[in-house]
């Protein structure tokens, strides 16, 4: 962990707790500096910590409920925060603490919510409701929609992905499938609850013999490991997210019935699997789900295939209850995890990167299983290739081609004309910003890198320049991560060494800073500014609305040809300024916010030609949008607050050395002459 996090995490901590006043954080922040091991620790036992927190806890199950939804959400860093809380169970001081403090917060809490409860008041019938009142009450009714727990409608949700991707991507909407590919359940593949298919009369199987009453189960499940009901099996209406469950006839023979019930768990994966691939197929839930949907019909095909196989064994009179069983088992295996991902990135919400971090750690939670592991790998791989078709783009050209919102960094519109007006403007700062929840992990420690290699390429690409990177490869996923690594390693080498050059040779950045940096504002041209000086004497006399520019600029002219800056290639581009405000109020407009700016910079006071003079040079000026802290539009206006300040002192010098001419002057008159004087 880095310095500034602990500093950002310690700070944070103390806000949420409310601690004011004490020792301050830095006593806490030296403290887990020098404690700070130099290793890093990658993984955290998470089970014994669980049981003790469990212990300690009051309501244990709803404890290991929560955790258990967490860890199905896949939420990052669940076990380290299980760990911490389970180091906090023993701290006898600080769980007094802490339980105090939950007692204020519940106490304020609990007085807010008093405060701020409103009481719904329905007019009479007689009564007419003004606008005013009317938007009141409906943001009231949105408010009390929002706080419900009511899932969202599938429909519902498509729409509000589907608006949000419309607006990032204006003028190019998103395709969509018709709606009738929704409007007819029989084209999903699960079970249609409510819908008999079948019109043959079902003969009671408990009165068949046992060997007719497995013939007919048989029959059954091939119907049911398929999506569709059968006269014995039937499949339950879903509540929630749960899983799909079944009612098997209560009459069927119990042996027949206990080899059913290890059977139907295969329904219910397929069940699940169907579900998610029908619904991740669609576009609002960007490339990389639909590539894991894919893959998955893939894998379902081949299961299909099997039950087909099975089926005419059927047909044959050779396939019994117990064959069954035997040929469904390897495939119960892969169906369950298909299942357990596909109901994780439905709890988790997941899209994009966080759909690849749940099945990277999902790949890695497998090792030791080397066939759940080569199936979770096959779907990881199968899933990155768009969310990799999106960083080579990124990291090769500069260019974000990502309309569903899925790669770790986004594109901000910022218009650069603002640039040279706005003191504190952070163009590339803004533009391109990484999204942590969309970082898969195990691009995690490279994120930097990867946001810095495409903004490096876009400076260059925007300034008019082609590049493409030459040792551009295709990035394929892999349990070993140096393969990808050293790929993003050479991207942004080569993306710092092209950007440097740009700089450093064609925009000659070293010239810019000695020469128009150093030798202008800096007032390293000693010479010049005696010539300049000695030329405007009179004219930076004046008020300031009698000052004409055009000669002044002409003046400037006229000094940079007399001086040694004759031979400055960049001569030609610096200019005269005349600044609205003064050097103070110019500070106070620098490090203020941009509601006081805008206010400062409308006050007008009577002030000197001298006081406003500024020299800009329109070289720099178009360097500024590039945003760098030695180029930025902030740090020019240091170097001309600086060159205001040292302008004045030298007016200052030139006063006090015609005061100290004079006074040798005056030592030559008599004395009586001299106290006139």
């Amino acid at each position: 962990m880095s310095e500034f996090r602990i500093h950002h995490d310690v700070n944070e901590l103390l806000s949420l707790l409310r601690v004011h006043g004490g020792e301050g954080a830095e006593v806490y922040i030296d403290l887990l500096q020098k404690n700070r091991t130099p290793y890093v620790t990658t993984t955290v036992s998470a089970h014994s910590a669980k049981v003790k927190i469990a212990e300690f806890s009051r309501t244990p199950e709803d404890f290991l409920k929560k955790y258990d939804e967490l860890k199905s959400k896949n939420t990052r860093h669940l076990d380290s925060l299980v760990y911490l809380l389970s180091k906090l169970t023993e701290d006898k001081e600080t769980l007094q603490y802490l339980q105090q403090n939950a007692k204020e917060r519940a106490e304020l809490a609990a007085n807010a919510a008093t405060s701020g409860s409103t009481n719904f008041s329905i007019p009479s019938s007689t009564s007419k409701i003004s606008l005013q009142e009317l938007e009141e009450l409906r943001k009231q009714l949105g408010s009390v929609t929002a706080n419900s727990s009511v899932p969202q409608p599938l429909e519902l949700t498509r729409k509000i992905l589907r608006d949000k991707q419309n607006k990032k991507n204006s003028g190019q909407p998103i395709p969509v499938f018709p709606c009738w590919v929704y409007e007819r359940p029989a084209l999903i593949g699960d079970f249609l609850i409510g819908t008999s298919l079948s019109t043959d009369t079902t003969v009671p199987i408990g009165t068949l013999p046992l060997a007719s009453q497995e013939s007919m189960i048989v029959e059954d499940l091939l119907y049911v490991l398929i999506g569709v009901d059968g006269r014995y099996i039937t499949a339950q209406p879903l509540v929630g997210r749960q899983n799909r469950a079944f009612s098997v006839d209560p009459n069927l023979d119990l042996s027949i019935k206990e080899l059913v019930t290890r059977i139907l768990p295969v329904a219910a994966s397929y069940s699940a699997v169907t579900r998610f691939i029908e619904e991740k197929s669609s576009f609002e839930y960007g490339q990389v789900n639909h590539a894991l949907a894919a893959a998955m019909r893939t894998l379902i095909k081949e299961y299909m295939i099997l039950i087909t196989q099975l089926e005419h064994l059927q047909r044959q009179g050779l396939l019994s209850l117990q064959k069954l069983w035997f040929y469904i088992q390897p495939t119960m295996r892969t169906l369950e995890i298909l299942a357990s991902l596909a109901t994780s990135v439905d709890k988790g919400e997941c899209m994009g990167g966080s759909t690849l971090s749940l099945l990277h750690d999902k790949t890695f939670n497998y090792t030791g299983d080397s066939q759940a592991q080569e199936l979770c790998l096959y779907l990881t791989k199968a899933a990155s290739v768009p969310y990799f078709e999106i960083l080579e783009k990124w990291i090769y050209r500069g260019i974000i081609n990502d309309p569903y919102s899925e790669f770790m960094v986004e594109e901000h519109e910022l218009q650069k004309e603002k640039i040279q007006e706005d003191y504190n403007d952070k163009y590339w700062d803004q533009r391109y910003t990484v999204v942590q929840q969309q970082i898969p992990s195990f691009l995690q420690k490279m994120a930097d890198k990867i946001l810095s290699t495409g903004k490096y390429l876009n400076v260059v690409r925007e300034c008019g320049r082609d590049v493409t990177c030459p040792v551009a490869k295709e990035v394929i996923y892999t349990l070993k991560e140096r393969a990808y690594v050293e790929q993003i390693e050479k991207a942004y080498n080569y993306a710092s060494k092209v950007l440097l050059d740009f700089l450093m040779e064609e925009k000659e950045l070293v010239a810019h800073l000695s020469r128009s940096i150093k030798h202008y504002f800096l007032m390293d041209q000693g010479d010049f500014f005696v010539h300049f000086m000695d030329l405007t004497e009179e004219e930076l006399k004046k008020p300031v609305d009698d000052i004409i520019t055009t000669r002044l600029e002409a003046l400037l002219e006229l000094a940079l040809r007399m001086s040694t800056a004759n031979t400055d290639p960049f001569k030609d581009d610096l200019k005269i300024d005349l600044m609205p405000h003064d050097l103070i109020t110019q500070l106070a407009v620098l490090c203020a916010s941009e509601g006081v700016r805008n206010i400062l910079c409308k006050v007008s006071l009577p002030l000197s030609s001298l006081s406003l003079h500024s020299l800009v040079c329109q070289s720099d000026q178009g360097l500024i949008w590039m945003g760098f802290s030695f180029l930025s539009r902030k740090a020019l206006t240091r170097y001309q607050m600086l060159f205001r300040h040292m302008f004045y002192c030298k007016h200052v010098e030139r006063q006090l050395c015609n005061v100290w001419i004079s006074n040798k002057t005056a030592k030559q008159f008599s004395l009586h002459s001299a106290k006139w004087y």
